[in-house]
């Protein structure tokens, strides 16, 4: 196997929290679950996604803050938010109540753009504004300065016994350096880096100037390094989709390699006019994993990483695959466990 000049630092995961709709409650508590044996294996973060209309987290501030009272130590984050759902100052409210609550462990991740089916869904969201709304870059500076303590409004001071701050409330301090933008572009990289982020890629990115995947996402996390303020030293996190077998049973193997299967094909060329290119799920032993990552060259240039969970697997299936990575495939990369 090849050897890494740097050590993988940060090991994380993410998960969508998949539920029943007859049995919501399950899928959210299972959820917790696996966040609290992350923290056990000893991993550095645990990552949930955003579903809207769908049987999957729709919350995941409100699941994050469950999560803070379940752990003491790991951090947790958001990969990601559409920010077109959002109003940027009161998601502002709902980030710095949870990062108080964590002890200071939050990591929202957000992204931009009209929400998924917008013209299905923009008379229930905006019934009044949905022509006006701006789904730009615009949407996440707002966001950022008043995370960051820029004032939201001129009146402050005390009104009858009421006292009124100009700045959203509480002020969670440090968060404003723990903001992360899910980009997929290098525009994306480049406005992220720009504005002092730091920055999530996943499995997804655009194909602008090549068809290979890790050479476009090596030119993503390049981009973004030279655009931001602290340089190489940037933090990036990649979000591939691995399934270490080391302890699948012969069961577990196959379904995972027939899922990996399915989705191989779209892995192949650009999908769709946004020319959006996907990575290859990984499967495999921990050995054969690390392997293919060492010679990915997007992840030899990040240090921290958040494996994402593949879709639709049963509770037991990402215990096993967690408890792998934890044990088989981090230490393969590097990386030890945190106490």
């Amino acid at each position: 196997m090849p050897l890494t000049s740097e050590p993988l630092r940060k090991l994380g995961f993410l998960t969508i929290g998949l539920f029943d709709q007859a049995d919501p409650r399950r899928g959210h508590e299972s959820t917790l679950e696996i966040i609290e044996l992350g923290e056990k294996l000893g991993f550095d973060s645990a990552w949930v996604r955003h579903r809207h209309l769908q049987y999957g987290i729709s919350s995941p501030v409100a699941v994050l803050a469950a999560a803070s009272q379940r752990t003491s130590r790991i951090d947790l984050g958001t990969a990601v938010i559409p920010l077109g759902w959002e109003n940027p100052l009161r998601l502002a409210e709902d980030l710095a109540t949870v990062d108080i609550l964590s002890g200071g462990r939050l990591n929202p991740g957000v992204s931009v753009g009209p929400p998924m089916h917008y013209d299905k869904v923009e008379h229930a969201l905006y019934p009044d504004t949905a022509n006006a709304e701006d789904f730009s870059y615009e949407r996440v500076r707002r966001l950022l300065d008043f995370v960051r303590g820029t004032p939201a409004t001129d009146f402050s001071g005390v009104e009858g016994f009421e006292v009124f701050s100009d700045r959203v409330q509480p002020q969670a301090a440090g968060l404003g350096r723990r903001m992360w933008y899910g980009g997929a572009s290098l525009r994306s990289a480049w406005w992220a880096g720009d504005h002092g982020m730091n920055f999530l890629t996943s499995s997804v990115v655009k194909a602008e100037e090549a068809e290979d995947f890790a050479e476009i996402q090596l030119s993503h996390i390049r981009t973004f390094r030279a655009h931001h303020p602290e340089g190489e030293r940037a933090r990036v996190s990649q979000g591939l989709v691995v399934i270490p077998t080391d302890n699948a049973s012969p069961a577990q193997r196959a379904k995972y390699e027939e899922y990996a299967l399915k989705r191989t094909p779209r892995t192949e060329k650009p999908q769709g006019p946004m020319r959006m290119m996907f990575a290859p799920d990984l499967v495999g032993s921990s050995a054969e994993i690390a392997e293919r990552l060492y010679a990915h060259a997007a992840f030899r240039e990040v240090d921290e990483v958040a494996f994402a969970l593949p879709f639709s697997f049963e509770h037991d299936d990402y215990v096993q695959i967690l408890t792998d990575i934890a044990t088989g495939l981090g230490p393969a990369l590097g990386w030890s466990p945190a106490a």
